[in-house]
């Protein structure tokens, strides 16, 4: 009687569409011929892989930074170069400078740097932008604010240090932004440390002061040499510090034993052919105002571009807060995979910005994984569109088995395409215990009414 009780049961369940009704992907069937399943192997993932995709891309909001550009205001016209009159007076009593001796050449605004790395390839020669190889070696400015911008990387402060403390800067930041840096640092152009000459000379101009000692006949020489007809009537004047210092052109070529005078940033050399300090001292006062012009300008231009960089700051970081809300309200075009079947939680994926996403990134950080205790991981399944004109309900199931665990690394390899469905199918005794589950309570109401009856 029990057993008829079971039979009637089942056949009035299924009869009144009430039996259990599991998922799956359908091998056979009328259509068969619309569904390829293809087991996902090492050979069968360049098949998967090869169509077309492009993951969409953050604004470039995400990628400028305030600091891209800014430059400080011309000095503007400075006063020419005093030419003082010649005109013969009594001999003039020598008075050096004393000995200058300032140490390591240290990096200032205006030099340009030159980060060259070896040849034969490295980290750093493959990040765009950053360090050139030597065959294509880059220069960097000193900024008004002391700082070199570098791609990647950001403002790197510079001035005032040495070339082996511009090193070990450089390779902390780097090494702080997981770059593994080769590299050795140059400097192209000395535009910082400088020394003028004026007067008596073949060519008035700025000499830059080098890595190498800088001295007096050095100077003379780079500057066309004394032009004085005659050199005995000539006299060299340093200005230093606030401090004049003279010599005879004579004296500075015929005495062997005058140490060579070593000449530091900031110096000033007039060749005149008289004693009139008053000339010599004209020349200097408009170096002076000259300095004091550039200084000026450059505060002037070191506060617009401090406030330039604040505008940018905000307008950047406004742009990025309005895209992240808007993805919060899901008004941004997006690609999502769509998960289902036995995980643990059935949800889309959105695919991320700027890279691609593998099946393994959907399974484990959007469903949460796979429960071994219900899903079944012989059939882990990708269902891909494969729609033709001629065959428009077109569907490749690529099918992952993972009762071999070392399969799972094809996982991380599978790459998804927009709308995808990852679906896990449910273990056969799961499905049997869910028909169980549903056809219990149906049984005991029915032999409770027989019972009764």
């Amino acid at each position: 009687m029990l057993r008829i009780l079971w039979i009637v049961a089942l056949l009035g369940l299924s009869a009144c569409s009430t039996s259990y009704v599991s998922p799956r992907v359908a091998k056979t069937g009328p259509n068969k011929d619309h569904v390829e399943v293809i087991p996902i192997t090492g050979e069968n993932l360049v098949r998967a892989n090869q169509s077309a995709f492009v993951p969409k891309a953050l604004p470039q909001a995400f990628f400028q930074t305030p600091g891209s550009s800014g430059s400080a205001q011309a000095t503007g016209t400075v006063p020419d170069t005093v030419q003082p009159a010649h005109r013969r007076g009594a001999p003039i009593e020598t008075r050096l400078p004393p000995a200058a001796n300032p140490g390591p050449y240290r990096v200032g605004v205006g030099d340009v740097l030159i980060l060259a790395t070896p040849r034969g390839g490295s980290t750093v020669e493959q990040l765009t932008g950053l360090l050139a190889a030597s065959n294509r070696r880059q220069g960097y400015t000193v900024q008004d604010d002391g700082a070199i911008a570098i791609p990647n990387v950001g403002r790197v402060q510079v001035s005032g240090m040495t070339l082996e403390e511009v090193e070990a800067t450089l390779f902390q930041r780097l090494v702080s932004n997981n770059i593994d840096p080769a590299f050795s640092v140059e400097i192209a152009e000395f535009n910082s440390q400088r020394v003028s000459v004026g007067g008596a000379v073949g060519n008035p101009s700025v000499i830059p002061v080098t890595l190498t000692p800088l001295y007096l006949d050095e100077v003379l020489a780079a500057a066309g040499g004394v032009t004085a007809a005659d050199k005995d009537d000539a006299t060299v004047r340093i200005y230093r510090d606030g401090t004049l210092y003279q010599l005879p052109v004579s004296d500075l070529y015929a005495r062997q034993a005058l140490p060579r005078i070593r000449l530091v940033d900031g110096d000033s050399v007039f060749v005149d052919t008289t004693y009139d300090l008053n000339l010599a001292h004209a020349y200097f006062e408009q170096r002076i105002q000259r300095s004091r012009l550039q200084q000026e300008a450059r505060m002037v231009a070191l506060k617009q571009l401090e406030t330039e960089f604040q505008i940018r700051r905000y307008a950047l970081s406004e742009a990025r807060e309005a895209y992240a809300t808007r993805i919060e309200l899901d008004s941004v075009d997006r690609d999502y995979v769509y998960l289902t079947g036995e995980v643990k939680t059935q949800t889309r994926y959105p695919l991320p910005f700027d890279k691609r996403a593998t099946l393994a990134d959907a399974l484990y950080e959007a469903a949460g994984g796979i429960p071994t205790r219900t899903g079944n991981v012989r059939e882990i399944y990708v269902l891909r569109s494969a729609a033709t004109p001629a065959n428009p309900s077109a569907v490749t199931a690529w099918q992952l088995d993972a009762r071999n665990v070392a399969n799972l690394t094809l996982a991380t390899r599978f790459e998804l395409r927009p709308n995808d469905v990852i679906f896990v199918a449910e273990q056969r005794v799961t499905r049997w215990n869910r028909v169980v589950s549903q056809i219990t309570p149906s049984l005991i109401t029915m032999g409770a009414q027989a019972s009764l009856n």
